[in-house]
């Protein structure tokens, strides 16, 4: 497990208070009930090109501020974020809320939440830098 800085942690627990958390059996009821949804992976490029959740699209942390404009325009759209652990999609939820996305979660585990649930998870089985 990783070792985060005290202040990392403080600054998730403080957006934590701020965000709407779903766990990863609401997320996979969501899915299987086709809710209109889109779940972005917030992880980074090599995280990503490792497997995701089906359905995911890929808008790492350090541009989806920038881009989520023009892949999502309407505010009201439902946007379920999620990473790793369940830290940096929090910050990412509530930076989101910032920017007037209203329906805005954040998956409390992240993917291995997901994965130690038993849900699937898609292999790419892509090294970085592979394109095919």
């Amino acid at each position: 497990m990783k070792q985060h800085s005290p202040s990392f942690l403080k600054l998730v627990s403080d957006a934590k208070k701020q965000i709407h958390e779903i766990t990863p059996a609401q997320l996979k009821e969501k899915l299987d009930q086709h809710e209109p949804l889109q779940l972005i992976d917030v992880r980074e490029e090599s995280e990503w090109s490792s497997g995701h959740i089906p359905t995911a699209t890929h808008l790492s942390k350090g541009i989806i501020e920038r881009d989520i404009e023009k892949k999502f325009p309407d505010l009201n759209t439902s946007l379920v974020v999620y990473c790793s652990g369940g830290f940096r999609c929090a910050l990412v939820a509530e930076s989101l809320q910032k920017m007037g996305y209203t329906h805005v979660s954040s998956l409390e585990s992240g993917s291995q939440g997901w994965i130690d649930a038993g849900y699937s998870f898609l292999q790419t089985n892509k090294k970085i830098g592979d394109r095919r």
